[in-house]
């Protein structure tokens, strides 16, 4: 866009505010702080409720002066006078100290009945909350303002800090907003028609400074449109981008149907579906870029591995990117098994990770130059930039959340034009899929292989029950003695030591997270001891896996756990995903509400993947009403990962369910919600659609191509610059 918008704050606001901004928020233009939105509206009629305030929390409030007392204190030890003014604010049912010190006119200023705006950090003084010199506006009734409208008129209130109160903000956007002068709109004027959504600048005023609910309503609606209609141009431009890379056809052939032959187990519809789809990718002369989607357990990876055996066919390479060395160890011994002895020395699966011997990796880097390893399996080693293929065709990404948008990009930057095969067990909504995927096509696994036993899943209260939560390791013991073996899972490696927590992404769950803190979490150095030394299963052979250790010593308890020789395995998630030991059928999850929803589904998804059914526990001493509590049941009342998947998105919105494809290009969402607004993500593809077949460069819509210029990356860029 044009230069105006993206001024530097400093020229508007002057070095001291400009300064705060981006010390605070990361600020540096009129645009940014123009995007700055309210997070909610206050009405100047309608009061906080103040007992819901949580000391350490910065607030901002709308109440009622109730009382005012100033007293006088010690002088100072220069013979100054010095005060205390305390206000006592109310909601009509609770109350909050204000505390002045020295400003003996808040009390003229704040008399009683004064309904006004209060801004700062909660904190407690003799047992009472209060707001020690907070920032305030006062509500005056403004002359010739109706006094009805005047107290349902919307305050805005933004996400502030304690230096950069919502006031101060207001004040800094007002100054921004006089400033703005014409904003170029990238929503084409018919598309807005037809929509009902106002111009650019209009909508930005009108979120700011509205006049009523309505009006901050349409402006919140065309923003939301305006960001949908942007990132669904970018996705689809994107997607044309890369149907015009042109790379070798890749065509099945005897490496294929050798592989096919020996599968012990009929493919099911939904794996042969997913196989043809990407074999006509493959064959069709221009880049693949597919996500394969599907329940833990579905096969993802025989979907991939005969994907790689096609690249292989033709001598070329395919890499497969795992999240963790655990993982990556367990796809390297799942495929090489699959292929059977003969195959695997043909295409020599080689794996590669940071943690390996430096011989060992030497030689597994030379294999992998010298085009010997066909199906290479590694983790973030692979992005090294000592790491080079002969002939890079397939990049496989496993658990493509845990990767950003760089790290996947310096993967096929490797290869010329490779082909892009994305996996995720993570079941993702239609909507999440369209806002974060949609410049890729999308396969979905929903059967499972015959032969998959079912899994119970049980809540147990720990704090309400203890008695149950004795029973959980009698069980485990029943289970043991049967034969059969068990994890057990924990969010941290030690005290103070967490790993691999699934964060939350709401202000409600932030909150809820940060209650939970108080309650002691369960580690796997203490449940170890207190396993070993009294519990049901104390006689059995129990050991430890966390990211903490060193890979050697990861590999050799994972060979043992797998060869029977360990019983019971205390684990954080390092598990989580790619681990096969058939014989496990019982898993405990201890501090279970310290994972999410769709974490909690893949951890479970361990167990249960033999001829014994499986039986999940899910320990908890969160509050039978709260919302971690709510996330569990949910997880104990279906199997359905793709259920679970809407009800993570709900509780958690679509910043952290997303995870790291919110980096780079995909971030900035301010306004547009998925949970939410899928309608109008609907309609903003189709819109995005309908322009980009009339104009597929943009030519004739500047201000939208400079818009989507921004997003893309410099490859992609090019091709939507004109002469």
């Amino acid at each position: 866009m044009p230069s105006g918008f993206d001024r530097p704050l400093e020229r508007v606001l002057g070095k001291a505010a400009a300064g705060k901004l981006e010390r605070a928020f990361g600020m540096t233009t009129l645009r940014d702080l123009a995007w700055h939105l309210p997070r909610r509206y206050a009405k100047r009629g309608e009061l906080t409720d103040l007992a819901s305030l949580v000391p350490g929390e910065h607030v901002t409030v709308v109440a009622k002066v109730r009382s005012v007392e100033t007293r006088q204190l010690q002088r100072d030890a220069k013979g100054r006078r010095r005060s205390l003014t305390t206000i006592t604010i109310t909601d009509g049912t609770s109350s909050l100290d204000l505390a002045f010190f020295n400003q003996e006119f808040r009390g003229t200023q704040l008399h009683q009945g004064v309904t006004a705006l209060f801004s700062g950090t909660v904190g407690v003084y003799k047992g009472k909350r209060q707001l020690a010199h907070p920032d305030l506006e006062l509500f005056d009734e403004a002359e010739g303002i109706d006094a009805e409208e005047w107290a349902n008129q919307p305050v805005p209130i933004y996400p502030a800090t304690a230096s950069l109160a919502t006031t101060k903000i207001q004040a800094l956007v007002a100054q921004v907003l006089d400033a703005l002068g014409d904003v170029p709109d990238p929503v084409p004027e018919t598309i807005r028609r037809e929509h009902g959504l106002l111009p650019l600048a209009d909508a930005l005023r009108s979120a700011h400074q509205p006049k009523t609910e309505q009006e901050a309503y349409r402006a919140r609606h065309t923003l939301a449109w305006h960001e949908a209609f942007l990132l669904q141009t970018y996705l689809l431009a994107t997607r044309a981008w890369f149907d015009t890379l042109p790379t070798q056809p890749r065509h099945p052939g005897a490496l294929l149907e050798r592989f096919d032959a020996a599968l012990p187990w009929q493919l099911t519809d939904d794996q042969r579906a997913a196989g043809a789809a990407i074999a006509a990718d493959l064959a069709s002369g221009t880049a693949m870029h597919r996500l394969v989607q599907g329940e833990v357990g579905s096969g993802k990876t025989v979907v991939a591995t005969r994907a790689m055996l096609t690249v292989a066919e033709s001598g070329g390479q395919a890499a497969l990117l795992a999240p963790t060395e655990v993982l990556a160890v367990q796809h390297l011994r799942s495929i090489t098994r699959s292929l059977g002895p003969d195959l695997a020395a043909e295409v020599q699966p080689t794996l590669l990770t940071g943690q390996m011997p430096a011989a060992d990796r030497r030689r597994a880097m030379l294999r992998i130059a010298a085009g010997q390893a066909r199906i290479v399996v590694g983790t973030h080693a692979l992005l090294s930039e000592k790491t080079s293929f002969a002939e890079l065709a397939l990049v496989v990404i496993d658990e493509q959340h845990r990767f950003g948008v760089a790290q996947r990009e310096a993967l096929r930057a490797k290869g010329i034009h490779p082909h892009t095969l994305v996996l995720t067990a993570t079941p993702i909504p239609r909507t999440i899929a369209m806002t974060a995927f949609g410049d890729l096509d999308v396969s979905t696994i929903r059967s499972l292989p015959a032969g998959r036993s079912p899994i119970q899943t049980f809540v147990v209260d720990r704090a309400a029950h203890p008695q149950r939560f004795g029973r959980v390791w009698q069980r485990m013991h029943e289970e043991v003695e049967a034969g059969r073996q068990a994890f057990v899972v924990c969010p941290a490696i030690a005290p103070g030591r967490l790993e691999g927590i699934d964060p939350r992404g709401d202000e409600a769950a932030d909150a809820s997270a940060d209650a939970a803190e108080a309650a002691p979490v369960d580690d796997v150095e203490t449940t170890l001891a207190q396993l070993q030394r009294a519990s049901a299963i104390s006689g059995h052979r129990i050991a430890a896996l966390h990211g903490g250790m060193t890979t050697d010593e990861k590999d050799a308890v994972m060979r043992e756990f797998r060869d029977r020789r360990i019983d019971v395995l205390v684990a954080t998630t390092v598990i989580e995903v790619g681990v096969d030991v058939p014989n496990a059928t019982m898993m405990v999850v201890l501090s279970a509400d310290r994972f999410g929803v769709s974490q909690l589904h893949q951890l479970r998804g361990r167990v249960g993947r033999g001829e014994h059914a499986g039986l999940c526990m899910l320990v908890t001493a969160a509050d039978e009403l709260g919302e971690a509590r709510a996330r569990l049941d949910a997880v104990a009342g279906t199997l359905d990962g793709f259920a679970l998947a809407e009800v993570d998105l709900e509780q958690r919105g679509e910043g952290d369910v997303l995870g790291a494809a919110q980096s780079g290009v995909r971030s900035g969402l301010r306004v547009l919600r998925v949970a939410r607004d899928g309608a109008i993500i609907d309609a903003a593809r189709d819109a995005a659609a309908a322009v980009l077949a009339e104009d597929p460069l943009l030519e004739r819509h500047t201000a939208l191509r400079l818009a989507v210029h921004g997003r893309l990356d410099p490859d992609a860029r090019a091709a939507l610059v004109t002469a």
